[in-house]
């Protein structure tokens, strides 16, 4: 028999953070998250923040291009897209649109798009906000959608039963059994997923994920930037060296 194989961290710092939702973290000291269902952006010297209380609940928001931040708000089916200084630059109400489209799940796209799940057509689409049109659509699935991650050059899906991965065409390049993961988060094509209160590490190479060793904590909310993991539980943001062959 053979031992498991694991990912062993090592624990940076812990920092103080009293925030509901942690959306993102990053070297230069900058912090972002969501109070009350207001969008806050917080730095050494100074906070500011983005507060839209007429959309109802702030489901979502993506830090990925902190020049095109994007919050979604789902109760109202819209979209809004934030500059670094978190004024409204762009606002889309899919309600309004031509081609209605009922959206679950929205992720940063290249140049002027979101990656959105259109519910009723159970498909992942590649939507130009300028021109108010679907660049790509891939194929619909067919089982119940728990979360969508993106950079420029791919989207992942994960699904009740898959992970999908996308190119920024939108072809499916990869297709992957899901082993109950419920969550994931990206670092360039490298994934993080969770599962009950572990995480798994899934190189852009690898076949299989390969578990984190962690303290016993409790994960609410978690991101990866290269080989940094942050985990935000209890007001405390931890940020863990992964140490990775």
């Amino acid at each position: 028999m053979f031992a498991q194989e694991t990912i062993e961290t090592t624990l940076i710092k812990d920092t103080k953070l009293d925030a509901e939702t942690l959306v993102d973290a990053n070297y230069f000291g900058s912090s972002f998250y969501i109070n009350n269902n207001i969008f806050y952006k917080t730095t050494e010297d100074k906070s500011i923040n983005y507060n839209n209380l007429q959309l109802g609940t702030l489901t979502s928001a993506n830090t990925f291009n902190p020049l095109k931040i994007n919050l979604f708000y789902k109760d109202f089916n819209t979209a809004i897209i934030l500059d670094n200084r978190l004024s409204e630059i762009f606002r889309i109400d899919f309600n309004a649109i031509k081609n209605y489209k009922n959206v679950s799940h929205i992720s940063t796209g290249h140049d002027n798009t979101l990656w959105i799940f259109n519910q009723d057509s159970q498909q992942l689409e590649l939507f130009d906000y300028k021109t108010n049109t679907s660049r790509a659509q891939a194929q619909p699935v067919q089982s119940a959608v728990l979360d969508l991650k993106s950079n420029y050059n791919y989207c992942w899906l994960l699904t009740k039963n898959y992970l999908y991965t996308y190119n920024y065409f939108g072809s499916l390049i990869k297709k992957t059994p899901n082993d109950s993961y419920m969550e994931l988060a990206a670092s360039n094509e490298n994934l993080i997923l969770k599962k009950d209160n572990a995480l798994f590490y899934l190189s852009k190479t690898a076949t299989q994920p390969v578990r984190i060793n962690l303290p016993n904590l409790l994960i609410n909310q978690f991101f990866v930037t290269n080989e940094t993991l942050y985990i935000y539980s209890h007001k405390i943001l931890q940020e863990f060296l992964l140490k990775i062959n």
